[in-house]
């Protein structure tokens, strides 16, 4: 594999930024970027509060006196800490509840390919599962085998990996195809394919998705089931920092694959 020659930053940028801007236009890419800068907007504003950024904020009326005191209760930097914090949490439902059905969708799948027994189903079947998962991960999944799509025939592969085939079988489906075909990858462009990506990293993509909804289910039990004087201190920063970084880190995995086939194919 010869690879692609690196382009200035400059013709880079401008790439990425045209790009952007088509994506952008559309209603799907626009939903996205306002959801993304408001993301950024609240979460900000809290990383400013949390911080004493505005000691202004920090003054309250006690028994008709003026007081400093930016822990306190009933202090408006602590009351827009809370809403912040419940702006934030709704913005964090949108992926953690939206998402959900689809989340469990891929766990399914993941479990009855897990669950399914090679040596009593046979290949095919086991690999049914995770080719569909390979449908609608195109991305940045790629199947077991599917680098060598172009070079050897799928009776061929099967026969030299399956515990069940003898010389003779054939295959139903090229195992090394995503379910359905037509969200099997593209032909690369450079006119090789990616290399086979490693289960485990699905494993833990699909997880860390499941997990984030989980987390995001605990942190609206403490948001909406207790009000602000009587929720723990710890609740919200715990969940909100558990719900934040799995799904940083599965979304880290997709996005280094990603990169991967990219550079790769094209």
């Amino acid at each position: 594999h010869i690879p692609t020659p690196k382009l200035p930053w400059t013709t880079t940028t401008f790439n990425a930024l045209k790009a952007f801007s088509k994506w952008f236009l559309t209603p799907f890419g626009f939903l996205v970027t306002i959801y993304g800068l408001n993301v950024v907007a609240w979460g900000g504003m809290l990383f400013l509060l949390l911080c004493n950024a505005s000691p202004a904020m920090c003054h309250v009326q006690r028994n008709g006196a003026w007081i400093h005191d930016c822990n306190d209760i009933d202090s408006p930097r602590r009351i827009w800490i809370e809403i912040d914090s419940q702006i934030l949490n709704a913005l964090f439902c949108v992926t953690g509840f939206g998402l959900a059905p689809w989340r469990f969708r891929d766990l399914y799948y993941l479990m009855r390919y897990r669950f399914t027994s090679e040596r009593k189903h046979g290949l095919d079947k086991k690999m049914f599962w995770i080719r569909k998962l390979a449908g609608h991960h195109r991305n940045w999944f790629r199947l077991p085998g599917s680098d060598t799509i172009d070079q050897i025939s799928a009776n061929i592969y099967l026969n030299s990996v399956s515990e069940k085939c003898n010389a003779n079988s054939e295959a139903t489906s090229d195992i090394r195809v995503p379910i359905p075909l037509a969200r099997a990858p593209d032909d690369p462009l450079s006119g090789v394919r990616a290399p086979p990506t490693k289960l485990w990293k699905l494993d833990w993509f699909v997880w860390c998705q499941v997990w984030n909804t989980f987390f995001q289910i605990c942190l609206c039990g403490f948001m909406w089931g207790m009000n602000r004087y009587d929720r723990p201190s710890w609740s919200t920063g715990l969940f909100v920092a558990l719900a934040c970084g799995i799904a940083g880190a599965g979304g880290f995995i997709s996005f280094k694959e990603g990169r991967l086939v990219r550079r790769v194919e094209g």
